[in-house]
């Protein structure tokens, strides 16, 4: 946990913004696997984290803005419980260190909730959850008033958050190299996904997403199989790290399964990595993280020409969403306590405005973020070349945007594969900078690597 004041001061802040009523912060519950008392792992909400630092679960946070009163609700262990548990630190002793009033009595709860005050309460994303807030009565629609002021206040990283942040990526680091160091030839995607496990649980957390490690990188999401490797092979490894202090890291590079990459490949890779340095430089506040991405979008048309497989202006071509046979998905996503960070809250208000809306173009629609950057916004930038055979076979049937693509070219890269390029950075005032140790991504480093 940070200080207490730290928790102090995010709740008297919210409170200032919502002004009046009632806050309701429920923490998750444990969730059974396959059966009640074999749980997955426990992971507390990111909200209930943010405002009290407290990851146990059963517990409710209250916050009464008209009688200036807080409440966590909670059952501390029983006897029974610490036979399998053993002793823990009391809940009554994490409230203390929160600032927070701690009760058991469920009937506290239910008298605050009870009137004709409003409750402010954000999304539900687990059943748990939804069945506790019909239980308590509240059946209405979640709070936009509360949903956008957490989310304004948990865009800008504090000073604390960003050394957490960095001691996450670090760990990523870790397992970036750790991928780099341990494939080859022969080794399946799970042998290589265990270890890098592996490494973010030796280092005190786990991980902060299910990593994305395969030689199918041509599959935006496709995690770690049973699949061997081999050589000619590229692996996209996707992962990071969420430390102790449930702050999350997240990078991706690709190399080559064999000792280098193949001329084509080398050339691909070098597209990639030229528009996500370029998406880099071009970070600071004020820009539109969605013109950060059609830039990058140009850079990635700019090299496809110069190999043969477009033609034409890039700027037209991305225009026209010509690039997203290429490029699918957005360019990053924000950061912090959740990999994507507070996006359970709603893209809408995460990502975009009421003036900036999201697209609903194929490619733009997986843009999670594209409003205006602040300074302490922390922002993935992860720009991809991505030769997926079914939406080749699909667009070269109708022709599409044929005064842009070469698709006789195109047939030839069916099985190429993907390749995508990741990093941190956060918003300064002066620009952005990268986050975490830096990781080799250039070729001369990559090769030297294997």
């Amino acid at each position: 946990m940070f200080a207490k004041e730290v928790y102090q001061e995010r709740r008297n802040k919210l409170k200032s913004v919502i002004g009046e009523g009632i806050i309701l912060l429920p923490g998750n519950e444990e969730s059974g696997m396959n059966f009640r008392d074999n749980t997955y792992h426990f992971r507390q909400d990111s909200c209930f984290l943010y405002f009290t630092g407290i990851s146990r679960p059963g517990l409710c946070l209250i916050i009464d803005i008209d009688n200036d009163q807080e409440i966590l609700f909670g059952d501390e262990l029983t006897v029974d419980d610490i036979v399998w548990t053993g002793a823990l630190e009391t809940i009554e002793a994490q409230a203390e260190k929160a600032g927070i009033p701690f009760t058991r009595k469920r009937t506290e709860v239910i008298n605050a909730l009870t009137g004709n005050r409003k409750v402010h309460f954000l999304p539900v994303y687990r059943a748990e959850t939804s069945m506790k807030l019909i239980d308590w009565g509240l059946t209405g629609q979640p709070s936009v008033e509360l949903i956008k002021a957490i989310v304004a206040q948990r865009s800008i990283k504090s000073e604390q958050e960003i050394q957490e942040i960095e001691k996450a990526i670090g760990i990523s680091v870790q397992m970036q190299l750790k991928a780099q160091e341990i494939a080859r030839p022969g080794m399946t995607e799970n042998a290589i996904a265990g270890q890098l496990q592996a490494v973010a649980m030796a280092n005190g957390g786990q991980l902060s997403f299910p990593s994305i490690l395969t030689v199918n990188g041509e599959i935006l999401h496709n995690h770690a199989s049973n699949t061997v490797l081999k050589d000619g092979q590229m692996v996209l490894c996707d992962c990071g790290a969420e430390n102790e202090m449930f702050y999350a890291g997240d990078l991706t590079r690709t190399f080559p399964v064999g000792k280098s990459f193949t001329p084509l490949q080398q050339d691909v890779y070098n597209i990639v990595l030229h528009a996500q340095l370029k998406a880099a430089e071009a970070l600071k506040p004020g820009i539109l993280f969605k013109d950060v991405h059609l830039l990058a979008c140009e850079h990635l048309v700019q090299g496809l020409s110069d190999l043969g497989l477009m033609k034409g202006d890039p700027k037209q071509a991305v225009a026209e969403g010509a690039h997203t046979l290429f490029f699918q998905c957005g360019l990053g996503h924000m950061m912090g306590l959740d990999v994507h960070d507070m996006e359970n809250l709603g893209e809408e208000y995460v990502g975009y405005t009421a003036e900036l809306k999201k697209s609903k173009d194929f490619g733009l629609k997986s843009l999670r973020l594209g409003k205006a950057l602040e300074p302490g916004f922390v922002v993935t930038v992860e720009p991809g070349l991505y030769f997926i055979p079914v939406l080749i076979d699909s667009w070269s049937a109708e022709n599409k945007h044929a005064e842009f693509i070469n698709y006789d070219k195109v047939k030839q890269f069916r099985d190429f594969g993907g390749i995508r390029i990741e990093d941190d950075f956060l918003i300064s005032t002066a620009g952005s900078r990268l986050l975490g140790p830096p990781l080799i991504k250039n070729l001369a480093d990559v090769h030297a690597n294997r």
